[in-house]
């Protein structure tokens, strides 16, 4: 079965040569979601706002790939400040619940000029 390149009009546009994210069989993968608007303008605000925008990108290109957050079977965040971890978990349970959780990683990165970035694998099977 061919890969399928899913496109999430109503996600922030990638910023460089890559997919919103990947169908190959009944897995998603979905690229890195950084906080910027729809319209391509990055969110400078808090942790949290910024947080909240890149989760919320995520989402949106599950959605677009047929599945949701609930069908994440590995997360991948990435945050410019390690001391940000308290808050992003409380954040994080906005987007995936409390119960059946994916696997994770979080590590500390050098991202220039944004907070967090965050990716996931999904499963739709």
């Amino acid at each position: 079965m061919p890969k399928k390149i899913i496109t999430a009009e109503g996600a922030a546009p990638p910023g460089g040569p890559y997919s919103h994210a990947v169908v190959a069989g009944d897995h998603v993968f979905l690229s890195g979601a950084c906080p910027v608007r729809p319209d391509g303008t990055w969110v400078a605000g808090s942790f949290a706002e910024q947080a909240r925008a890149a989760f919320a990108n995520l989402a949106e290109v599950a959605r677009a790939a047929g599945g949701d957050l609930s069908q994440a079977v590995r997360v991948g965040v990435y945050l410019r400040d390690f001391a940000d971890f308290p808050e992003m978990n409380e954040i994080y349970v906005e987007f995936f619940g409390t119960e059946n959780l994916p696997a994770r990683t979080t590590v500390p990165v050098a991202l220039q000029g944004f907070d967090i970035e965050v990716d996931a694998v999904l499963y739709l099977g």
